[in-house]
């Protein structure tokens, strides 16, 4: 009895220390992005998302719809994120996008949970992804992964900022992951 206690106790603390952020006192600087926020203009006149310029103002809206999204998932916030879904649906519409696109966004919206919403997330990041390409004008993308998503098959996001803000577990291991690449 004693033996699976500790080994219970073992398994705990290494799920919770496995993927621990070794910088604690480092407040990350993370980008909220809200439905009311416009995208902003620099002098270039790109349409920017936080630091991330964009082609097409209408790409820079479905980015900033995505990352609303990711920020409802990540605070574990399933009436926002349905809400997010929805927005990005249009962002998607007005852009014209092929129908799987659209319905990755549905699947989010048709979720009856947070972890539903947060598998069905999984297909909007690779759409998005591949719509990001060529779309950007200056800036960086950052694609973070977290390896213990899914049962440890492992999930990615899109970011505007390099900090760490998982989406698949919000705040049970918020900084579990790593920039996986860079898209400019």
């Amino acid at each position: 009895m004693k033996t699976t206690l500790r080994l219970l106790a073992l398994a705990v603390l290494v799920t919770f220390t496995a993927c621990k952020n070794d910088t604690k006192e480092h407040t990350p600087e993370t980008v909220e992005v809200t439905s009311g926020d416009e995208v902003t203009q620099e002098n270039s006149k790109k349409p920017t998302i936080g630091e991330v310029a964009f082609n097409d103002p209408k790409m820079a809206v479905v980015f900033r719809e995505y990352l609303g999204l990711k920020d409802a998932l990540v605070g574990s916030n399933p009436a926002k994120a349905g809400a997010s879904a929805s927005r990005l649906m249009t962002a998607f519409a007005n852009i014209g996008v092929e129908d799987n696109v659209l319905k990755a966004a549905q699947n989010v919206l048709d979720a009856k949970n947070i972890e539903e919403q947060r598998t069905a997330f999984v297909a909007v990041t690779t759409e998005v992804e591949a719509m990001l390409k060529g779309e950007i004008a200056s800036g960086t993308v950052y694609k973070q992964y977290c390896p213990m998503a899914f049962n440890n098959t492992g999930a990615s996001w899109l970011s505007a900022s390099s900090d760490i803000m998982n989406p698949y577990f919000g705040d049970k291991m918020l900084r579990c992951g790593r920039v996986e690449a860079k898209i400019e």
